[in-house]
């Protein structure tokens, strides 16, 4: 994980919450769930610079994303009771994969400020960056 590269996926990022109509905050951090790039898009929610880095390194954190762990912490689930201090358990936190080392996690996107389904959709497009890169 690079700044450069990093700055390229929020930008990513938010041009897809334009097409989402969100308004957004993105994160990506590297393997040990430290910022490396963060931006905020004018009007968005108050929560954004919590939820956006806490999502990137839940995603780091647990190696899967934040939408598929979400279903483990519900009650019942293997991981109830996980949520709380940095774990964000729900969509829009997508682990990035070490292309060389097939199974490492290099770092991990957040995307917070719209619906699930549009954080998601954001983190999508940054991840996309990170997996052409």
């Amino acid at each position: 994980m690079n700044l450069e590269l990093a700055l390229r996926m929020c930008e990513a990022s938010v041009k897809q919450a334009g097409r989402e109509g969100a308004l957004i905050s993105v994160a990506v951090v590297d393997a040990g769930g430290h910022l490396v790039a963060f931006q905020r898009m004018d009007g968005s929610e108050i929560a954004g610079p919590a939820l956006a880095p806490g999502k990137a390194y839940t995603a780091v954190a647990h190696r899967m994303s934040t939408a598929a762990l979400a279903l483990l912490v519900v009650p019942g689930g293997d991981l109830y009771g996980l949520a709380g201090d940095r774990y964000v358990c729900f969509g829009g936190g997508i682990p990035l994969w070490d292309s060389d080392e097939g199974r490492r996690v290099a770092g991990a996107v957040g995307v917070s400020g719209g619906t699930v389904a549009q954080d998601v959709a954001c983190a999508e497009a940054a991840a996309a960056l990170w997996e052409g890169a």
